[in-house]
């Protein structure tokens, strides 16, 4: 088992690539992708038997911006029969496959690939009861163990492997499911939830976004991420030159300022949150979030930087590295997240806590 498959978002294939095979040079951990535009997925093959498994061990997941989820594999099985797919999947799980504390049957994110779920779905129930009798899946789920992966990208053909769960999506391929709400002004709203289901731990929700926090919202308007923290009984600073929905307004807990998103200053610092879904030059939205955390206007960021059309990866890991450079120089201790998320579309969601004696960057 000498490769890594991971999920991504459709188009995005040639940067998913670049970066794993960074991450796996910096690893010393050699090998090269395969790449098919548009299928959703990248496939790493390394040269050397064992370092998928050492990948996925020692890259951490959550440092990966344009994967969804990340597991060793082996070679694809194609060809599967139609009366019995089971046995093929079972013979190809070897002797150093760890013993699974649940089971995926996923598909990449493609139109055509996502026509297989509702095989999935039947096919999930006797593939598991197949593997329990065979000790490859523990008899009870055990979501501390590793995770079994099954993937098809096409009828017939899929790539069996497994990942770890605390370096993993905890996510169904790697998406998570979230609803549309029928009151929130515009559907940009998901961006910001999606994002702080990926980026802060559900066990912290209650601490850090706890209601009657205060928050600044950069390019508000209509108001989908205002929404967010409104729904958590949070407070405020509406920054746009646009119209914000009158049902955010109606709550009380809104107040907006028609001013530049990039001329705005707090008039107290008692800011948790500062959010911004600007669209501006990615360079320039991330300096000035670098700003707010440099004057300790907020303790907490999430904000989107919008990729160009071409060098989208380069542009990513120039306008992350000046922002790590910036904070350090100003002495800023902080935890930075990046990812390219479900609902994001030709751009990537950035996360950074300040740390106030830690240092996790």
């Amino acid at each position: 088992m000498n490769q890594v498959l991971l999920y991504c978002r459709p188009g995005f294939e040639k940067e998913c690539a670049g970066e794993v095979q960074d991450k796996a040079n910096t690893l010393e951990l050699f090998g090269f992708p395969r790449v098919k535009n548009n299928s959703g997925y990248v496939l790493f093959e390394f040269y050397q038997a064992g370092d998928a498994n050492k990948f996925i061990q020692l890259q951490p997941f959550s440092q990966l911006i344009f994967a969804r989820q990340m597991f060793a594999t082996s070679a694809m099985l194609a060809g599967l029969p139609s009366e019995d797919r089971i046995s093929p999947i079972l013979e190809a799980i070897g002797e150093n496959f760890p013993i699974c504390g649940d089971l995926r049957i996923e598909t990449p994110d493609t139109n055509e690939a996502k026509e297989l779920l509702k095989f999935c779905r039947k096919f999930t129930v006797p593939l598991r009861q197949a593997m329990r009798k065979r000790n490859i899946l523990y008899v009870k789920d055990n979501h501390k163990k590793p995770v079994l992966h099954v993937c098809f990208i096409a009828p017939g053909c899929c790539f069996v492997g497994y990942s770890y769960p605390q370096n993993n999506s905890q996510f169904f391929m790697g998406i998570p499911r979230l609803k549309f709400p029928a009151d929130a002004p515009s559907r940009s709203t998901l961006k910001l939830e999606e994002a702080f289901h990926v980026f802060i731990p559900r066990e912290e929700w209650d601490e850090r976004l706890a209601p009657g926090m205060w928050s600044v919202d950069l390019g508000a308007c209509p108001g989908g991420w205002t929404y967010q923290l409104v729904k958590r009984s949070m407070f405020v600073h509406a920054i746009d030159n646009g119209t914000m929905a009158q049902s955010l307004m109606d709550t009380g807990q809104v107040k907006y300022h028609a001013v530049d998103g990039f001329k705005y200053e707090p008039a107290r610092k008692n800011i948790t949150w500062i959010v911004c879904d600007m669209i501006e030059k990615p360079a320039r939205v991330a300096h000035l979030m670098g700003e707010w955390l440099i004057k300790a206007w907020a303790k907490e960021a999430i904000f989107n930087l919008k990729l160009p059309m071409k060098g989208r990866y380069d542009e990513v890991l120039q306008d992350i590295e000046n922002l790590k450079v910036l904070l350090i120089k100003n002495g800023v201790k902080f935890k930075l997240q990046a990812k390219h998320l479900y609902h994001d579309r030709e751009e990537i969601t950035v996360h950074i806590q300040r740390l106030d004696n830690r240092s996790a960057y």
